[in-house]
């Protein structure tokens, strides 16, 4: 972006503004506010919000303290020197086609696209007899040709070719003409997929800041789905770092970060300081004054608009995960070395690893503070929020500039991360040895070294289970609490966790297992479930509380979003890269 910071002069009129109330506060040693826009106050009237302006002369950058030592061992993600970015798969043939100059045949990889029967183990496939053939020559499904090549002659016979008398089978690639033409078709599709995602663009002082929701033309009622929210901008911030375009993002971090630390009341109640705004949205208004002049100003939503009026847990954590993600792809490590970002991660973990009642190393949190943000009965402690919260903890740590300051919080995110580790994957797993040990469980333990810890009782387990869940398999369970296993298959939380390592390699295996064994019930012909199975009959009303919207098999409950397709992609690239570099290596 090539901008300017916005200067406070009063003959200026402002253009845009945020509209917040604020905490006196001295995080950066300075009082009211630790944005880098000057605050326009109003000392005639007393006011219980700040306004944070940008005037038409000043281009709207948020300037922030000088920029740390970027470690010049750091690379991002796409570094061009990587071994395996010269893979000779990934050449400019886009069909993965090889030319062997020395003899002047085709050489095929013959890489399997079920990527499901694939482990990302790159180790297990060394030793394999079978590996090498991964090289099948041959491959092109081409009309009978003879064509001579120094003294080799190869000459076609059938569906076999022949060099030199040796035959290659051509039966593995066939009707090269319609695959163009997918990938032609699949180029269109693309083009239309970018432009659907640039009219979601939202700009705020003349600069993208994020997508918003959903964008339905035809929606005269869009409810808050016309906003900007963490959650679901994160796939949409992937795909323009992915395509070179990082603006967009750094704009959105910078821009929720100034969010973060005002507060909204519901009742006269603030929520804790570092909370992230579940959602914001851009609204013009009029200037203070009368004479007409409009600003923008961002409206951030903390949950006291929200539907059941609560607040985000998810939102912080994802913040923290885009930053690192936008440091890895792009290499720009200063950002998130910036005293403004770092005090925010600061303040995130501080509000997620505050003492209190709660005696479990997992995230307790309300019904509805997550992606499934209506009653659904995952109050407690969801899988989905644990998920998250292990992977920002990890984002957090290699973040987080070690120093007299952050050593404690350092200290106590190596804590959490062994204990929730340990927590999830000892009491969260399920398969059928575990169901067998619950029907074993003995009640009313009071002693240490109880076994059933969580005093589970074994009615509790649906009659659903014992007969949908393969012998080769399992899953993390949705939800743990004191007498209560939520048995619910929830695809979010069950994904992040095979994507941040918080599942054994084992437990990995095994949940990719489940969903392949399980594909009709959790994918069939529609994007994955939310959840599997759906609550229905008297088990809905009580829940839910009759909820219309989440009717048996619809939106949370049970209903198929197609968001979560690209968690499965990251986990197909994860299986593919990690096939790939030691395909390069073995060649």
């Amino acid at each position: 972006m090539n901008t300017s910071s916005c200067i406070g002069i009063s003959t200026m009129k402002p253009c845009c503004r945020i509209l917040i109330g604020y905490r006196i506060s001295s995080i950066f040693g300075v009082s009211h506010i630790r944005s880098n826009h000057k605050i326009v106050n109003n000392s005639s009237k007393l006011h219980s919000k700040s306004k944070l302006s940008c005037y038409n002369d000043a281009k709207c950058k948020v300037i922030g303290p000088k920029k740390g030592v970027i470690d010049l061992n750091r690379r991002a993600f796409f570094a061009s020197g990587s071994n395996w970015g010269e893979s000779k798969i990934l050449g400019k043939n886009k069909l993965g086609v090889n030319k062997d100059s020395s003899r002047g045949i085709l050489v095929i990889p013959h890489v399997a696209s079920d990527f499901r029967n694939h482990s990302t183990s790159i180790d297990s496939h060394v030793n394999e007899k079978g590996f090498e053939s991964i090289y099948i020559q041959g491959g092109l499904n081409v009309k009978p040709l003879v064509i001579e090549n120094g003294n080799e002659v190869v000459k076609e016979d059938g569906s076999r070719v022949q060099v030199n008398g040796s035959g290659v089978n051509l039966d593995i690639l066939k009707d090269l003409n319609e695959n163009v033409e997918t990938e032609s078709e699949a180029s269109n599709i693309e083009k239309e997929a970018w432009k659907l995602l640039r009219d979601a663009v939202v700009n705020y002082c003349g600069n993208p800041v994020g997508t918003v929701a959903a964008n339905n033309p035809a929606d005269k009622q869009p409810l808050n789905y016309d906003q900007v929210f963490i959650r679901d901008f994160v796939p949409s911030a992937l795909a323009f770092l992915l395509n070179g375009e990082g603006d967009i993002v750094k704009n959105f971090l910078l821009h929720t970060l100034q969010l973060q630390s005002w507060e909204k009341t519901v009742d006269c109640y603030s929520p804790g300081q570092g909370l992230m705004p579940a959602s914001f949205k851009v609204r013009t208004v009029p200037l203070d004054g009368g004479d007409g002049t409009l600003e923008e100003v961002l409206d951030p939503d903390f949950g006291e608009s929200a539907i059941g009026r609560v607040a985000p847990v998810d939102s912080g954590l994802w913040w923290i995960i885009l930053l690192r993600a936008y440091g890895k792809i792009t290499g720009d490590y200063a950002l998130q070395e910036r005293v403004d970002v770092q005090t925010g991660i600061r303040l995130i973990l501080n509000l997620c690893l505050t003492d209190g009642f709660d005696m479990f190393p997992s995230l307790l949190v309300t019904d509805g503070s997550c992606m499934i943000d209506r009653r659904m009965g995952i109050h407690g402690h969801p899988l989905e929020i644990q998920s998250l919260f292990y992977s920002a903890l990890r984002c957090s740590r290699e973040m987080l500039i070690v120093n007299d300051g952050t050593k404690n919080l350092v200290a106590a995110i190596n804590n959490r991360l062994s204990a929730l580790s340990f927590h999830v994957r000892e009491y969260y797993w399920v398969d059928m040895k575990k169901i067998n040990e619950i029907y074993r469980y003995k009640t009313e333990e009071y002693s240490a070294d109880a076994i059933n810890k969580f005093n589970i009782y074994p009615d509790q387990i649906p009659s659903w289970l014992v007969d949908w869940i393969p012998n080769e398999g399992g899953y993390l369970i949705g939800n743990l609490e004191p007498g209560h296993m939520d048995f619910r298959f929830f695809t979010l939380g069950n994904l992040w966790a095979i994507v941040s390592s918080l599942g054994t390699a084992r437990q990995n295996e095994g949940i990719l297992n489940l969903i392949e064994a399980k594909w009709d019930d959790l994918v069939a012909h529609m994007p994955l479930k939310i959840c599997y199975p759906a609550l229905e009959y008297e088990e809905w009303r009580i829940i839910t509380g009759g909820d219309p919207k989440n009717t048996p098999w619809s939106y949370h409950n049970g209903g198929s979003w197609p968001t979560l397709l690209w968690q499965v992609g990251i986990k197909v690239l994860q299986v593919s890269f990690s096939f790939f570099f030691f395909f390069s290596n073995y060649q």
